[in-house]
């Protein structure tokens, strides 16, 4: 006798080549400009005098400075504020939106998507340098502060979480919504809370453009930050050796915390799906009775009620009625409601049914939106007061746009793409088994380091090959995006686990809008990056936008730079209404559960 259900094929090979690109670029410029970088950080000189191995003798001597541990505490000093943001003002934000049910939840993404494409650093910082003028007023007179030494670092930490809070607390919140979606919600969202901290910190340790733009490190290093030393001693000192030996450090540190992240969401067996649609019209099927024989191909229901072997509870004991997605099994999630199955496999997950909300998590909902829409616009006031005020500089040309959105661009679409590949082959094909998302192991030291740590190494590579002050350096050296490596193999795994085997329709085809949203906000991050840029294009007509703007903040004529050119108008209509309609229609349904609880959707 025939089986109906034919052995699926053996497709671990193929996990394993697709995840080979992001092997191959990850060992190109992950692995060895690392080892460069600590190659250089055992050497003395730079590019302007020859170098010499001078051993341990610079992690000596900056050890034993105390301008390298001034330094790091204040680095860390200034993630505290953006890291309370995010770890108890966005929880709450997010329960708040998530009970009060569909309609203030998609608002609240909608002013969340605002906050996200509308923040350029640099644009930021050089709105609140209009606070040093002697005629300032309103809170951009708080940048007074940053004239004396005793007053800056608290000054500058008070800045950085005003410039920051909307971006943070909007990330944060669309980071936790899908969590709040799983049927045992706690675990899920505390994980989500562990890797939101540890990015906010890890991205606090390279905080180097708001730095840059308002103290350059002063007045007396008082706000000396790590990516500033480094920058300092490699590129305005011109000693390579010193400013590596930073770069190591604080890859080092950064590595701990990319290999912690890994490991939380590896151990707590996370895994993001796409919820199906369900939708109010007509009448709600019917649940099965408990107790009763299901029908066929779906289990009887289960749940916080139901115990093996006995008859769940009748009457108005027993949980209400829901809606079943068609074909599908169903069960009772931890909410009390019906919940079905978006599909087979170990990962059983179900899909709740309707959950009305009451009108006081509406009217909090709502009230909870705008309190963040108030302090938002209060914070960043400074920022929108100089793009309604006239430039005193003409806005950027059509060439700086290039320069800006082209490379950024292509860099995003080249290092998603390839995290792409590898996340299909490591979540969805798993050549591992249950253990393949070990294999993110192998990229976790490098989840938080961005073009800072690396950027010795990488100017020193760019300069041999002659592409300094070329088109070509403008692409950030980065074949593999690791964060998009990691959230796109949780999707995928999720995915295959509900699949039933279908790869192509169950895996491939849901996972395809998230590449294209991760590709997106890293082309955000590339467009509004000044470490980079700023080490290899000294020619004017290279500049990008954040070089321009910081060219023209340094330049003798002085001024305010067009402060808007970091958003014009064309990308921010462009990126807000992609944002929007991907909240709407894709990232609202997504759920973040652990180990094989269960997940709910609300009707549309």
């Amino acid at each position: 006798m025939t089986s109906p259900n034919p052995p699926r094929p053996n497709l671990s090979a193929l996990g394993w080549l697709l995840a080979v690109p992001a092997l191959f670029g990850a060992l190109i410029t992950l692995v060895l400009p690392t080892v460069q970088t600590l190659w250089l950080s055992f050497q003395s000189g730079g590019f302007m005098r020859e170098s010499a191995y001078a051993g341990t003798a610079n992690y000596a001597d900056l050890l034993g400075d105390g301008a390298f541990w001034r330094a790091l505490s204040f680095t860390l000093s200034l993630t505290l504020l953006p890291l309370l943001v995010a770890v108890v003002v966005a929880p709450l934000l997010a329960l708040a939106l998530d009970r009060a049910g569909a309609w203030p939840r998609r608002a609240g993404r909608i002013v969340l998507s605002l906050a996200v494409v509308t923040f350029s650093p640099v644009a930021v910082a050089g709105a609140w340098t209009r606070g040093l003028s002697p005629e300032s007023s309103g809170l951009a007179a708080l940048a007074q502060g940053l004239r004396e030494p005793e007053s800056a670092p608290w000054t500058l930490r008070l800045i950085v979480a005003a410039a920051t809070f909307g971006v943070v607390c909007a990330l944060a919140v669309l980071a936790y919504l899908p969590a709040l979606r799983g049927g045992s919600a706690v675990p899920a969202t505390l994980a989500v809370v562990a890797l939101v901290a540890l990015a906010t910190i890890a991205t606090g340790i390279q905080t180097f453009s708001i730095g840059m733009v308002l103290t350059h490190g002063g007045p007396q290093h008082a706000t000396e930050t790590l990516a500033g030393l480094q920058y300092d001693y490699a590129f305005r000192m011109a000693r390579f050796g010193p400013g590596a030996s930073v770069a190591a450090l604080s890859g080092v540190i950064l590595g701990v915390l990319g290999i912690v992240a890994t490991l939380v969401a590896v151990l707590a067996r996370l895994r993001i799906t796409v919820t199906p649609r369900v939708t109010p019209d007509g009448p709600a099927p019917k649940a099965p009775a408990l107790g009763a024989p299901a029908p066929q191909g779906v289990p009887a229901p289960h749940g916080p009620f139901a115990t093996p072997g006995v008859p769940g509870p009748q009457g108005e004991a027993a949980p209400h009625k829901g809606t079943y997605a068609p074909g599908v099994p169903a069960s009772h999630g931890s909410y009390g409601s019906p919940v079905a199955p978006s599909g087979g496999g170990a990962y059983g997950a179900a899909v709740a049914g309707r959950r009305a909300a009451g009108p006081g998590w509406v009217a909090a909902g709502a009230v909870a939106l705008l309190i963040f829409a108030a302090a938002w616009v209060l914070l960043s006031w400074p920022w929108i007061d100089g793009v309604l005020a006239t430039p005193s500089a003409p806005a950027s040309t059509w060439a700086t746009h290039v320069n800006t959105w082209v490379p950024a661009l292509a860099g995003a679409v080249v290092s998603v793409g390839v995290a792409y590949l590898a996340a299909l082959g490591i979540g969805g094909l798993r050549p591992l088994g249950r253990g393949s998302e070990w294999l993110l192991l192998a990229f976790a030291p490098w989840l938080f380091v961005g073009p800072g740590p690396l950027g010795v190494a990488n100017w020193q590579n760019a300069r041999n090959l002659g592409l300094i002050d070329s088109f070509p350096a403008l692409i950030p050296p980065l074949l593999v995006s690791v964060p998009a490596l990691l959230v796109l193999t949780l999707l995928c795994k999720g995915l295959s686990e509900r699949s039933g085997g279908d790869f192509f329709g169950g895996v491939l085809l849901p996972s395809l809008p998230m590449a294209g949203i991760l590709a997106g906000g890293v082309t955000l991050v590339n467009a509004h990056d000044l470490s980079w840029p700023l080490l290899v294009a000294q020619r004017a007509d290279l500049f990008t936008t954040p070089v321009s703007q910081v060219n023209r903040l340094g330049s003798f004529a002085g001024g305010t730079p067009d402060l808007g050119a970091a958003t014009p108008l064309l990308v921010v209509v462009v990126a807000l209404a992609a944002l929007v309609a991907a909240q709407l229609l894709y990232l609202d349904r997504l759920a973040i559960t652990t180990n094989s609880s269960p997940v709910r959707t609300d009707a549309a």
